[in-house]
């Protein structure tokens, strides 16, 4: 999509940016708050660039379809949050009916514990002495908090320090299922969920299973029994753990990939989408139930913005959006209304659009709009996100757990 910046467009951009450009670095987290509220209304389109943008009006939609689409399966909406790294809308998949989150980082857990959001699964596992001390400090401050063991020793480990702090800590038990993280499916991971049961200090709350290598698989129907065989391990691990008489209330995993498949799973909770919200090239390509080739369950809400800064080539435009914007994920982002441009973000600081034929004509100071190549990448590279409705700046989302990876 082509947008021209007109004389006074550019003044008043000019204008609200003025200021901000020499101020002391004591001032920089107020300077930041203040052009946040300074945005607000302000046109899309006369962002400072490259600008990360969520159009509102999707993004509400996608709220909903998730949710009708899972309404009377049987499966829950735990989002994750890597995705987004946004307590605002984190609040925002609970209010829609999600029942809690997922994180994959104890900081990413943290900030979404202390900034309201009340029930948080981490996903991961943490295995160091300060983790660990850090994860029981969270959990006896925020009951809402359930973390992942994968092995024996973790588990010792988390008895012991929840012991020490005089609580009893809620713990789901991880499973194998793509050869990266969490227990062998079978025998060890019922010890371990065992283990669990019976530690005095700790609560066990059921398993995870994620696979994360069958979620871009092409082809609905190819996907869908991709799933089922690659669960079968699970499947079974969990009849083996019921016949145990442990309790499993979580039976937690699955992605925007297979989000409606899940319920194909016996004994199966709540799945863990988080790019739904957001949806991007790498999604889309993947084929829908209705469309083989296009997966169009959600709408792509979340835009990059960028500007042209070059046009001395002929069929090719420079723009400022290179990797530290769009990431070099594949497929490349994609340019809304130009199906034969191909952007390629591969230098740091420009990108570089290259077509044999256009929509439009395109000069210095246009502004492209893209969807994003991998949504989640591309959020831990900014700090805000723009919420547009109507083409104008509605909200300004602070992205918190930006940077989160510990």
């Amino acid at each position: 999509m082509i947008k021209h910046l007109n004389r006074r467009g550019f003044i008043k951009t000019a204008s609200l940016a003025g200021g901000a450009l020499w101020l002391p670095n004591t001032l920089q987290a107020k300077q930041e708050e203040f052009m946040g509220e300074r945005e607000i209304g302000l046109p899309k389109y006369e962002l400072d660039t490259p600008a990360l943008c969520l159009d509102l009006d999707k993004l509400e939609r996608n709220l909903s379809q998730v949710q009708e689409k899972l309404k009377n399966t049987g499966v829950a909406v735990r989002p994750h949050v890597k995705t987004h790294k946004c307590p605002d809308l984190a609040k925002m998949q609970m209010q829609a009916g999600a029942i809690g989150v997922c994180a994959a980082k104890l900081s990413e857990v943290e900030v979404m514990l202390e900034n309201g959001v009340d029930q948080v699964l981490m996903t991961g596992v943490n295995v160091t002495p300060n983790k660990i001390k850090k994860a029981i400090q969270l959990r006896k401050k925020h009951p809402g908090f359930i973390q992942a063991v994968d092995n024996m020793e973790n588990a010792k480990d988390l008895q012991e320090a929840a012991k020490a702090a005089g609580i009893t800590a809620d713990v789901v038990v991880d499973l194998d299922v793509i050869k990266r993280s969490g227990a062998i499916p079978g025998e060890p991971a019922l010890k371990l969920a065992q283990f669990v049961d019976q530690a005095p200090n700790l609560n066990f709350r059921g398993i995870l299973a994620y696979d994360g290598g069958v979620q871009h698989v092409h082809g609905y129907q190819t996907r869908r029994q991709r799933n089922l065989e690659r669960m079968t391990p699970i499947i079974e691990t969990h009849e083996l753990m019921k016949r145990s008489g442990l309790n499993l209330e979580i039976f937690s995993g699955g992605g925007t990939g297979t989000y409606d498949m899940m319920g194909d799973i016996p004994g199966f909770t709540d799945v863990q989408a988080g790019s739904y919200l957001f949806m991007d090239c790498q999604y889309m390509d993947i084929g829908g139930v209705g469309n083989e080739e296009l997966f169009d369950d959600f709408a792509p809400s979340l835009t990059i913005l960028s500007t042209v800064i070059n046009t001395n080539h002929p069929d090719r435009l420079i723009t400022d959006g290179g990797a530290k914007a769009v990431t070099l994920n594949k497929p490349a982002a994609r340019v809304i209304g130009e199906p034969n441009f191909n952007y390629n973000a591969g230098s740091d600081e420009y990108g570089t659009v290259t077509f044999t034929e256009s929509n439009g004509s395109y000069k210095v100071g246009d502004v492209l709009e893209m969807i994003v190549p991998h949504c989640d990448p591309v959020v831990n590279l900014y700090d805000r996100i723009y919420g547009i409705r109507n083409d104008k700046v509605e909200k300004v989302i602070p992205v918190l757990a930006r940077g989160m990876s510990q």
